[in-house]
């Protein structure tokens, strides 16, 4: 035998162990790594999670927050209910006590400002159409182009011929790149809908009513990159609600600028209709904090509030858009919700084309309307609500012969399930929701789906 064969020069073995060690603990890494990466593949290629699954909030838990609806489980969009007595719940946001808000002041709309753009041609002018009956559609969902063939076979099969899109979402994104300066200074723009144009240009062509959905002052993206234009404490900090979140200051008017600004390019992009969500302060209990600045003196929040309101219609509508505003259920009946808001039911009809009360069965209180558990009456909440939203209409147009918005209503497609006393919703409590807006009087109606998962089976022509 050779010396080689049987000389081990010292350290040889050490570094052998050593290499197998290594290898070992690639193994174990990199088997669940490859193995978790083929699931996310598949689980990617058959939707069960979608992008908005990593990018958009579930509106309606009470973890979350939410205006337009719900659907995010311990967010969508929608907010957090306020009862008559002056607690929330979870209606697309947070979960807070109210805080005081001072006494109404007549001050009247005193004063318009410009934006610094050009009106935009004629061509953008859209003609009346049937009664929206409409479903909301995040901005990732907008962007995936075979999850949109199947909602566009949707409004094919059944009565739905409306979609509100998220033109600008919960965080502040614009869900598709722009040239708006202020979008570009603070890095709004997203790639999630990868051409605008083509997609409206799609949809159009299926005689799909389009609604771009602009979330107004809820808007972590701006509050942090432009503080100037946030919500701050007393002590000069920024203000963060509950969930972390960071508000923009209604009373700003380079806020204002900035959301009409989007809602005009969203005329120009082809859509019929702007509508505004989180037109609305912030319910949160630390809101009693916030110093609203110089240009909140002697204005209340209901005044500015409304005040928007009217600036945006008298800045969108010559552009042939519509224009409508999300609002609460409860500030139809309790004037002490709406004072926390600033949103005032009446005298926001007063300028909107339509006014969209969020009428979720799931996020009134126990009681209310007299109905013990109102999420289980699905159909007697939606009627008692509307009715009530028609006296109060039918009161102020009497006082003012101006023309009122049209209502159409915010309905629930979904399951409350962090509601104690709740019911699975399917066929029978959609169609009952649908069947109690016509009882009212009314012919439109919008479905909330945080994940834009609708049932079909509710939605058919009879």
């Amino acid at each position: 035998m050779r010396k080689r064969d049987w000389y081990i020069k010292p350290g040889r073995i050490k570094n052998r162990n050593y290499r197998r060690k290594r290898l070992k603990i690639m193994k174990l890494v990199l088997i669940p790594v490859t193995v978790a990466v083929v699931a996310v593949i598949l689980l990617w290629q058959f939707r069960i999670i979608t992008p908005d699954s990593f990018f958009k909030e579930n509106k309606s838990s009470p973890k979350l927050s939410a205006d337009a609806g719900t659907g995010k489980v311990p967010e969508p969009a929608l907010t957090p209910q306020i009862t008559a007595e002056g607690s929330e719940k979870s209606q697309r946001t947070e979960d807070n006590t109210p805080v005081k808000e001072p006494e109404e002041e007549d001050t009247g709309i005193t004063e318009t400002f410009g934006n610094g753009r050009q009106p935009l041609e004629s061509d953008v002018l859209k003609k009346d159409t049937e009664p929206v009956r409409g479903i909301y559609i995040s901005g990732a969902r907008a962007g995936i182009s075979s999850y949109m063939d199947e909602l566009i076979s949707l409004t094919e099969e059944t009565e739905v011929n409306a979609m509100v899109i998220d033109i600008k979402n919960d965080t502040g994104e614009i869900t598709y790149k722009t040239d708006l300066p202020l979008a570009v200074e603070i890095g709004a723009g997203t790639g999630y809908i990868k051409d605008m144009k083509e997609l409206v240009k799609k949809l159009k062509e299926k005689n799909i009513y389009l609604i771009a959905r602009i979330v107004a002052f809820k808007d972590p993206l701006l509050a942090k990159k432009r503080e100037d234009l946030s919500l701050k404490k007393k002590n000069g900090r920024v203000f963060k609600d509950k969930n972390g979140d960071s508000w923009v200051n209604p009373y700003k008017k380079q806020v204002w600028n900035y959301l009409v600004d989007i809602g005009k390019e969203a005329a120009a992009l082809g859509f019929d209709e702007v509508q505004f969500d989180y037109i609305r302060f912030s319910t949160d209990s630390g809101m009693k904090d916030v110093n609203y600045g110089e240009e909140a003196k002697g204005k209340s929040k209901m005044k500015v509030i409304t005040e928007f309101t009217k600036y945006a219609c008298d800045n969108l509508k010559p552009l042939g858009v519509k224009v409508s505003a999300d609002v609460y259920g409860t500030i139809i009946r309790s004037k002490v919700d709406a004072r926390i808001v600033g949103q005032d039911y009446a005298a926001m009809a007063g300028y909107l084309d339509y006014i969209c009360p969020m009428i979720y069965p799931s996020h009134y209180a126990e009681g209310s309307y007299g109905i013990d558990y109102p999420d289980k009456k699905p159909y007697d909440t939606i009627l008692a609500a509307l009715k009530e939203s028609k006296e109060v209409l039918n009161k102020n147009k009497n006082a003012d012969s101006g023309n009122l918005a049209t209502v159409r209503p915010w309905l629930q497609d979904f399951t409350a399930t962090w509601v104690s006393h709740h019911i699975k919703y399917g066929k029978a409590e959609i169609k009952a929701q649908i069947q109690a807006v016509k009882d009212a009087g009314y012919k439109e109606w919008i479905l909330w789906n945080s994940s834009n998962h609708y049932t079909k089976a509710a939605l058919k022509q009879n």
